[in-house]
């Protein structure tokens, strides 16, 4: 006889964290909400992650009903990745964390600091000279 195993949280946060939880996942949730893209975009637009990493936190991902990996029946093989319906309603999760963490920036460059965002589509981006 099975046993299912019984996951408790104290707090909703929990669930989501476990969900999204990680350096790399609302990187590539944040991405996702834009368009679908290859794993060769998804390199390029997060240069600090492995090809290894991606390709797990992709697979998680997947596995927890986030997004979807479409492979195109095509020689070369072309495959891509989308937020599934599901893991769309997460998009208000990730702009705000988003937004936070440009506000977050931003207030640390108020004070001196110098910080980078090289996120050009962001409206606290500055180029450095």
């Amino acid at each position: 006889m099975d046993v299912q195993q019984i996951t408790t949280y104290n707090i909703g946060v929990e669930a989501t964290m476990a969900v999204i939880s990680g350096k790399w996942k609302p990187i590539i949730l944040c991405h996702l909400n834009c368009q679908a893209m290859r794993n060769g975009e998804l390199i390029r637009a997060i240069p600090n992650i492995s090809q290894k990493m991606l390709t797990q936190q992709l697979r998680e991902l997947e596995s927890d009903d986030i997004i979807t990996r479409h492979v195109y029946p095509q020689i070369p093989p072309k495959v891509e990745y989308c937020l599934t319906e599901y893991g769309k309603t997460l998009a208000k999760v990730t702009s705000a964390m988003c937004s936070w963490g440009e506000r977050y920036i931003d207030k640390q460059r108020a004070a001196g600091n110098q910080i980078d965002l090289l996120d050009t589509n962001s409206e606290f981006y500055q180029k450095t000279s």
